[in-house]
């Protein structure tokens, strides 16, 4: 059930200047207490992976495998990204203070902007050691590889299974998701890398496959980086087409005009919207409350509205 706060304002005449305020929570929508953000799914992969990690490089040294140590580096890189997206859900769950007044909700943006930007410098490490192994070509023993990296696909994918469900409306979880299919594509090239080098006895297969691996996990990081920089500059949502959102609310009956029109990302999964209604309507109430019903539609689920009889001067205009 949604609770609405109105506030009339009254000038010195005491005249109504047809000026108020709705600051809107859609049940379930918007929180400043704790939110389940599954952070149980975070800790899981997590411990699996670290795990995974150290006889990952291990057998990567013993088998002189680029692309298996590559493939560890990278993993390490997801353990240190599932513990910063981890950290933020917790966060999240944290209600809000009197210095954070929206709550904790923004760290899971910072997370998923980290995991974009450590992606990205994993991906310059692996390829740097590919560049220095095509010029420096060195024996791999492919069995070895074949079994560590088929173990690390299984993991990777299942670990990345968690997160399949809750990225799609969790940027957050996104990254995780990304970040762990990205290791189970990783882990699927090394097996054929070592595929091929078992086949041909061309070593030089192991530093290209992780050449390849590295275009393609840049591809996939590009929409995450995208999404979380606009969320940190306080961009609109993705999921929000404000275009649709600024005519339908113009659309309302007795709406002149709609201007300061703000929509920005709480956390990864929350979004807040600010706008001035410029109105003729008689029951202002009910006016909020039908817009209101507009933003949810939005999955906005906070909404802070002014309605004005006519604009006031220090409003910007559209």
């Amino acid at each position: 059930m949604a609770h609405t706060h109105v506030h009339d304002h009254h000038d010195h005449a005491g005249h109504d200047r047809g000026h108020r305020h709705d600051h809107s929570h859609g049940h379930g929508q918007h929180h400043h207490g704790p939110v389940d953000t599954g952070d149980w799914r975070y800790l899981v992969g997590l411990l699996v992976n670290l795990a995974f990690v150290v006889c990952e490089f291990a057998a990567g040294i013993v088998s002189g495998s680029t692309a298996l140590m590559a493939d560890a580096g990278h993993n390490l890189s997801d353990v240190m990204g599932l513990a910063m997206a981890g950290g933020a859900a917790v966060l999240a769950r944290r209600a809000a203070g009197s210095r954070l007044t929206y709550g904790f909700g923004k760290a899971t943006v910072l997370a998923a902007l980290a995991n974009a930007i450590l992606l990205i410098f994993a991906c310059a490490i692996i390829a740097f050691e590919a560049v220095r192994r095509l010029a420096e070509p060195a024996p791999v023993e492919s069995g070895v590889v074949m079994i560590v990296a088929g173990i690390g696909f299984v993991i990777n994918l299942g670990t990345a299974l968690l997160f399949l469900k809750a990225q799609h409306g969790d940027l957050n979880a996104r990254g995780a998701y990304l970040h762990m299919m990205a290791d189970a594509a990783v882990s699927i090239g090394v097996v054929i890398s070592g595929a091929a080098i078992l086949v041909t006895g061309w070593s030089m297969i192991d530093p290209l496959v992780s050449m390849v691996i590295v275009v393609v996990i840049l591809l996939g990081t590009w929409g995450l980086l995208k999404d979380s920089v606009g969320l940190a500059m306080d961009g609109v949502p993705s999921a929000v087409a404000l275009d649709t959102l600024r005519d339908e609310l113009c659309a309302l009956p007795g709406v002149r005009e709609v201007h300061h029109l703000h929509v920005w990302g709480l956390s990864t999964t929350e979004s807040a919207l600010t706008a001035h209604l410029v109105h003729d309507r008689p029951d202002p109430d009910a006016l909020l409350m039908e817009a209101k019903a507009i933003a949810s539609t939005h999955h906005i689920g906070h909404t802070t509205l002014q309605l004005e009889s006519e604009p006031l001067p220090d409003c910007p205009r559209c």
